[in-house]
């Protein structure tokens, strides 16, 4: 997100697994949401730590702000506050006219898909994060959001939570048209044993990316535009003979 509101010169470190854009990865890693290099992170002198207002504990922020350093926190509930967090680092590194044309750019994307994926037959998804435990997200989750723009229904709406843990038999009662991973490997083999099962006798089970699609930052669109094709895809198997 920093790199993208035009800040790229002002980042002096980040966390793991900061792997995009390249040179992020050239950048010194001091720890990740939970366990931080605070002797390294001060020897760096940084003004400002970025943080997510949802993925950064409590006490790691009043311990960077104990420390004098100010901590800005960025909300990642809903898709346009990508749009909004691009323009609060831009004007955070005094790079406003390349965080708007960022923001732009994404409002633009998003609004695109929301359009051309308007009115399409809705389809019944299984979102899986993790087989083991089976994990999945919730109503609050972007991705929840990002299924509605393609004409998706998450299975598991209605629950508050932004991930939750769900029992296989849960899974199966509410009959996924759609299964659609974002684990590290293939979802093909753990769901063939339930044939017939709607996603898989259509062959309706699908990977996308996890660093496009979980990450809240402005690429989120990119994956956004792959679940969509995805999910049209299954639409027109589900409507074949």
């Amino acid at each position: 997100m920093l790199f993208a509101a035009g800040a790229a010169d002002q980042v002096v470190a980040v966390s793991a697994f900061s792997d995009y854009p390249a040179a992020a990865t050239r950048l010194p890693q001091v720890g990740d949401a939970f366990r931080l290099d605070y002797e390294r992170i001060v020897a760096l002198a940084p003004t400002v730590a970025v943080v997510w207002e949802t993925g950064t504990p409590a006490g790691v922020a009043e311990r960077l702000q104990g420390l004098g350093i100010r901590v800005v926190s960025i909300p990642t509930r809903r898709l346009d506050d990508i749009a909004t967090g691009l323009l609060t680092l831009g004007d955070l590194a005094s790079t406003r006219p390349v965080a708007e044309a960022a923001a732009r750019d994404f409002r633009a994307r998003i609004a695109a898909l929301a359009e051309r994926y308007r009115g399409r037959a809705t389809v019944r998804v299984f979102v899986q994060s993790d087989d083991v435990p089976l994990y999945t997200v919730g109503g609050p989750h972007l991705i929840t959001e990002i299924l509605g723009l393609c004409g998706g229904v998450n299975l598991f709406a209605d629950s508050g939570a932004q991930a939750l843990p769900v029992d296989l038999e849960s899974v199966l009662a509410r009959s996924p048209e759609v299964i659609l991973s974002a684990d590290a490997g293939d979802p093909g083999p753990y769901w063939a044993r339930f044939g017939n099962l709607p996603a898989v006798a259509r062959g309706n089970v699908y990977r996308s990316r996890a660093d496009l699609l979980a990450r809240p930052s402005s690429r989120i669109a990119d994956g956004a535009a792959d679940v969509c094709a995805r999910l049209d895809e299954a639409r027109g198997k589900l409507e074949g003979p």
